[in-house]
């Protein structure tokens, strides 16, 4: 089969010929259709990120969507001819990539059933961000008439992230270009400060002067994360998916600092995709490309959408 992947941690991605899977006892094996792009790709490519040992080549991409082409002896949460969505992080690294036609793993790994009239690209969207933005938030606690800095709103889980906490109650300030301000107050964002053209910490402390309630920030540096925290009244809730948070420092402040890691589970996906289908979030914007584009697109030799999801399909 065709994947993409990289020879050795650090090596240029590269479209390769690799073994077809064969499900194995109590696997699945999918026949890809998308695979979701995330920003942590690129660092598990490098070996900037090594949450796990690896085996070479590796094959890349964690989210993907396929249906169910064969099980093994013993599978039975799923069945050939089911449409499946989840997140394939799963040691060793590269053996479960999605960056490929087919990929087998296990049938409790975090997968779950495309709903009826989702679409594959849309399902290969959700996993990572998805389950991202929704623990995050849900982190914050009851958000009624608070306040809530979202940094690095514009893409996947930034995106998923304003809805969710607007759902929740929240008042939120989307740090977006301006570009997507319109598209971010369409989620319900009550405001958009675009950091290009002011400084952001500024702009937020002028027009709350009594501080924020809570900080979401899924880009920020160490130094500019621990800049932005000073916005957060004391009481309140600053959280990094960047693990950057100094959480002494900020608990010296009378801020809960978190460094957030996903817990991915197919409960998470489950209520994703339900959340997606009632209406009550929507997908972020999509670019498509084929496998043969992505090995460019991954290592920055073509650029990549800031905004929104990037997505392979197969």
């Amino acid at each position: 089969m065709r994947a993409v992947v990289v020879k050795e941690f650090g090596a240029t991605p590269e479209l390769a010929e690799v073994p077809t899977p064969q499900p194995g006892p109590g696997q699945v094996l999918i026949k890809l259709t998308a695979a979701g792009m995330n920003p942590m790709d690129r660092t598990l490519a490098s070996g900037d990120w090594r949450p796990m040992p690896a085996t070479f080549p590796m094959v890349l991409g964690a989210d993907g969507a396929g249906v169910v082409e064969g099980t093994g002896e013993g599978e039975t949460r799923f069945s050939a001819g089911q449409s499946v969505f989840g997140q394939l992080l799963i040691a060793p690294l590269g053996s479960a990539g999605t960056y490929a036609e087919y990929v087998a793993v296990a049938e409790d790994a975090p997968l779950a059933p495309v709903p009826d009239g989702m679409d594959a690209v849309v399902a290969s969207s959700l996993p990572t961000a998805g389950m991202a933005a929704l623990s995050l938030v849900e982190l914050l606690g009851p958000l009624t008439a608070k306040t809530v800095l979202i940094v690095g709103a514009g893409g996947g889980v930034g995106t998923f992230a304003t809805q969710f906490a607007v759902n929740a109650g929240a008042h939120v300030i989307a740090n977006v270009r301006e570009a997507d301000a319109d598209r971010m107050r369409g989620y319900g964002a009550a405001e958009a400060v675009d950091h290009t053209t002011v400084k952001l910490a500024d702009a937020v402390r002028e027009a709350h002067p009594d501080g924020i309630d809570a900080l979401l920030d899924v880009v920020s540096d160490g130094d500019a994360f621990a800049n932005l925290a000073t916005l957060v009244r004391s009481g309140g809730t600053a959280v990094t998916s960047v693990y950057v948070a100094d959480t002494d420092a900020l608990k010296s402040a009378g801020v809960t600092g978190i460094n957030f890691a996903l817990q991915p589970s197919s409960d998470l996906l489950e209520r994703l995709a339900d959340a997606l289908v009632t209406g009550r979030i929507v997908a972020p914007p999509i670019t498509r490309i084929s496998l043969d584009a992505a090995p460019a697109v991954l290592s920055g030799a073509n650029g990549r959408p800031v905004e929104g999801k990037t997505v392979i399909t197969l």
